[in-house]
């Protein structure tokens, strides 16, 4: 398992701790996900002297099997080397890093191909009996120190957060950007602030935001949701004009809750705090 992130001196670059080596990944803010060095992923599967040589071995490999999508995935980026200069260096995602790591025949590889192989198996037994997902999801959460009450409340965003998609699909939203745009209305309507901005609020980055949102956090956005799709059924809005109206009238409605909360209790709903403290802490690279 890898020990606590220390941040780099490169703004979004952090280095991640492996037995004697290190993996550098960086956050791509417009995508909002990570992207890891490959070069330091194969030095750490391989005893190969020369992770770098052996890499493109296997990219040219790749290429001849027909997984050309696995190499093209592959990006170049500078990133800092050992030697401290900047230098152009592949980097993937967790999804084309997965791909990489099953084509590496390597025993330190083994334990991750088990888990994948373990993980296809769950998404189809769930397939088959969705309510096993629904029993994975509460033991997950408690095993990162959710309390029922939370947990009970986190479903039921969940449900909440069907319905509205599912509203809006009816209602002619269908591209992924208009999701997020509509959500964003949601969001800023109740919360003052967008997706994007609540999550830096709360010093995430890939995390979701609803997994460290608080208890009243959840049924004020549970709110602003529901709301929003009674106001889009009773309207009858159609396209991103008639639903950008009722998600922008559901959102203010929760806000309008959400202040007079505020106004009776004397303290703000929305908290900077999160469950980043049950994950392994940062630490500043020395």
């Amino acid at each position: 398992m890898p020990e606590p992130l220390q941040k780099s001196p490169d703004e979004g670059l952090t280095i991640i701790p492996l037995e004697d080596k290190t993996v550098r990944r960086i956050w791509d803010k417009e995508n909002e996900k990570w992207l890891f060095a490959v070069v330091d992923l194969i030095a750490v599967l391989t005893k190969s002297k020369n992770p770098a040589v052996y890499w493109r071995v296997l990219k040219q490999r790749l290429s001849k099997e027909g997984s050309n999508e696995t190499v093209t995935n592959c990006n170049g980026l500078k990133l800092r080397s050992t030697d401290g200069k900047m230098r152009i260096t592949d980097v993937a995602d967790v999804q084309t890093m997965f791909r990489i790591i099953q084509s590496v025949p390597s025993p330190k590889a083994e334990p991750i191909k088990l888990w994948l192989a373990k993980v296809g198996s769950e998404r189809i037994e769930e397939f088959k009996d969705p309510e096993k997902a629904i029993h994975r999801a509460v033991a997950t959460y408690a095993a990162k120190g959710r309390d029922e009450a939370w947990i009970n409340q986190r479903l039921r965003s969940i449900e909440g957060r069907h319905e509205i998609t599912t509203e809006w699909k009816k209602r002619g939203i269908n591209d992924s950007r208009e999701f997020a745009l509509l959500t964003n209305l949601v969001y800023v309507g109740w919360s003052g602030m967008t997706s994007r901005e609540y999550r830096d609020f709360k010093g995430l980055k890939d995390e979701n935001l609803r997994d460290h949102m608080t208890t009243l956090e959840l049924v004020l956005n549970m709110l602003a949701e529901a709301t929003t799709a009674e106001i889009a059924r009773t309207t009858d809005a159609q396209g991103m004009d008639g639903n950008s109206v009722a998600a922008q009238r559901g959102g203010k409605i929760a806000g309008d809750t959400r202040q007079q909360i505020e106004e009776q209790t004397k303290k703000p709903i929305i908290s900077r705090s999160n469950y980043l403290a049950h994950s392994p802490k940062r630490k500043r690279l020395k």
